[in-house]
């Protein structure tokens, strides 16, 4: 069975529903899931999963979360090879070029550090809505088949 760790950080709620929507259809696959919000995680659990996933906010004009700064720069020092991952996450599209960076941020460390990208990345304007959550699904089945596939 595969197994998969999602951590995210949320200050509106939105992408913990982003955290959970991903975390029902990975059980829905019979992935062996676990969700942990990031000021709690530890980057050295994605050591021990097959598939990474990583959902944060983007604060202000393009800065990380503030309570994932560890976490991110704790994630730089792994190696990832043999890990695959997705990230998503919700934000505000007022903030244009800034939208969804953290996003961004978190996916070019997974591909610097030798983890394969299984889906792409996934924006979110604000709270997740129906045709996000079909996203959202198609976003975690691609990850699922990706890691059957590796």
């Amino acid at each position: 069975m595969a197994t998969a760790k999602v951590i995210f950080a949320t200050i509106t709620g939105n992408n913990e529903d982003v955290a959970d929507i991903i975390t029902e259809k990975f059980e829905k696959l019979g992935v062996d899931v676990t969700k942990e919000e990031i000021s709690q995680a530890d980057a050295t659990e994605f050591n021990d999963v097959d598939i990474c996933v990583v959902v944060p906010y983007t604060y202000d004009e393009g800065a990380l979360p503030e309570e994932g700064l560890d976490f991110f720069d704790d994630l730089k020092d792994l190696d990832l090879t043999g890990k695959i991952y997705g990230c998503a996450g919700s934000g505000d599209t007022f903030y244009d070029d800034d939208y969804c960076k953290a996003v961004t941020d978190f996916s070019h460390v997974f591909q610097q550090n030798g983890a394969t990208q299984g889906a792409k990345d996934v924006f979110v304007n604000l709270a997740p809505e129906a045709e996000d959550i079909k996203t959202l699904d198609a976003f975690t089945e691609q990850l699922v088949n990706a890691q059957a596939k590796a």
